[in-house]
């Protein structure tokens, strides 16, 4: 199993930024594929951002290139999400995940599908207000 806890999401006004940190602990090895997930009121939880674990190969969601950056602290076994150019339709629960393989029946872009993801934080509070 792969722990995984999420902190230093807030509120911010549009523009602002905010950087938000996963610490995974358990089995990480398991841990393929990392990435933030959100999820806003109504709607489906939809991925952020993502990197292979094996080279650091990141991949966005349309929405959120050239705004957000993931990064990864292997020694702390930390993943961040650094966020700039908030929008307000970026308010959501975010939530770090883990997947343990990869899984082409969700896609091309499997990677940023939440059914292919294995295990979950709690999530954290992002609130941009315009």
């Amino acid at each position: 199993q792969v722990q995984l806890v999420e902190s230093g999401g807030g509120s911010v006004q549009a523009g602002g930024s905010l950087r938000l940190s996963c610490a995974a602990s358990g089995a990480t090895y398991l841990a393929y594929f990392m990435g933030w997930f959100r999820q806003a009121p109504g709607k489906e939880r939809e991925g952020v951002a993502t990197f292979y674990t094996g080279d650091g190969s990141t991949y966005y969601a349309d929405s959120v290139k050239g705004r957000f950056t993931i990064s990864q602290d292997n020694a702390e076994n930390t993943v961040y999400l650094q966020m700039n150019s908030l929008k307000p339709e970026d308010t959501a629960m975010y939530y770090c995940a883990a997947a343990r393989g990869p899984e082409p029946r969700y896609g091309g872009n499997w990677y940023l599908a939440r059914d292919a993801y294995n295990y979950w934080g709690q999530g954290t509070q992002v609130t941009v207000s315009s």
